[in-house]
């Protein structure tokens, strides 16, 4: 817990390894006894087809947004399934107070499937700007770790996305169609050219990890939720590589961003990938 007059950094230093406790201890009490093991009635549709809820997304968020604010008095949670009940809770990520932004299970519809490619995410963001953020694959053992200023760690090892290889393609994540509008589908589109190989994403947060470990070149994406992204942003910039929106200036979570926007392994990419987006948008 933060004791008196401790600042936000020092509570990192202190206290990030509980933070990663209570990740692991929501997903081993909440998620993995349901996986490959949900019933029927535990799984729902919010907005279509592709937007799916489960009791594991439900019972992990409510488990660690009574975690988190216990070690961080003074704290809030804005969590994706809170949200979707109650979208005024999302004005949280504008305030002072910190902010526990909270992914449950990132990739609901491959959880959903039986498949290991989902993560919890979450981070710690205040006034806009992020703090710390962690990863968790529990199907696959895995936990990337991000403090702003101190670097990315996955398992312990240090992260470097590094940067493509010279003459190589691209290899790029975007948004699936569902998501996107007209105007963004035409954006999209820039990357279906010379020297770039889109393919569909799956879990966003799965995919800012392969970025950060230097396995995929960027993602684009076409929407704004913090959930999504915060956790996986943070990543990618300690591990060196960057963000950019379409207008050219980095994604910000507290919304209003040019979209489709970007993140890469390293700056040079991001601008690349911008510009094609520009150029499918013109």
């Amino acid at each position: 817990m933060i004791e008196d007059n401790e600042t936000i950094d020092e509570f990192l230093a202190r206290h990030a390894s509980d933070v990663e406790e209570a990740i692991r201890k929501a997903a081993a009490t909440e998620i993995m006894p349901r996986f490959r093991q949900l019933a029927a009635h535990e799984v729902d549709q919010k907005s279509g087809p592709h937007d799916l809820v489960t009791d594991a997304d439900r019972k992990a968020e409510l488990y660690l947004t009574e975690a988190l604010p216990a070690l961080l008095p003074g704290s809030v949670v804005v969590g994706e399934e809170a949200v979707h009940a109650n979208p005024a809770s999302y004005e949280a990520l504008q305030g002072e107070a910190p902010v526990w932004i909270v992914d449950p299970v990132d990739g609901t519809r491959q959880f959903v499937r039986g498949e290991p490619g989902f993560c919890t995410l979450v981070a710690l963001a205040q006034g806009g700007v992020l703090l710390a953020s962690w990863t968790y694959a529990p199907a696959l053992d895995r936990l990337a770790v991000a403090i702003r200023g101190r670097g990315a760690t996955l398992d312990g090892e240090p992260l470097r996305a590094g940067s493509p290889e010279p003459g190589r393609d691209l290899d790029i994540a975007t948004s699936h169609p569902d998501y996107t509008t007209e105007e963004q589908k035409r954006a999209l589109l820039g990357l279906w050219t010379d020297g770039v190989s889109p393919r569909a994403c799956g879990s966003a947060g799965l995919e800012y990890l392969a970025i950060a470990e230097g396995n995929l070149d960027a993602v684009a994406f076409s929407w704004e939720a913090a959930w999504d992204h915060a956790a996986g942003l943070l990543l990618v910039e300690e591990a060196g590589g960057a963000h950019l929106t379409l207008s050219g200036v980095p994604f910000r979570i507290t919304g209003g961003n040019a979209l489709p926007f970007t993140a890469s392994r390293d700056a040079a990419t991001a601008r690349r990938v911008v510009g094609l987006l520009a150029g499918g948008a013109a």
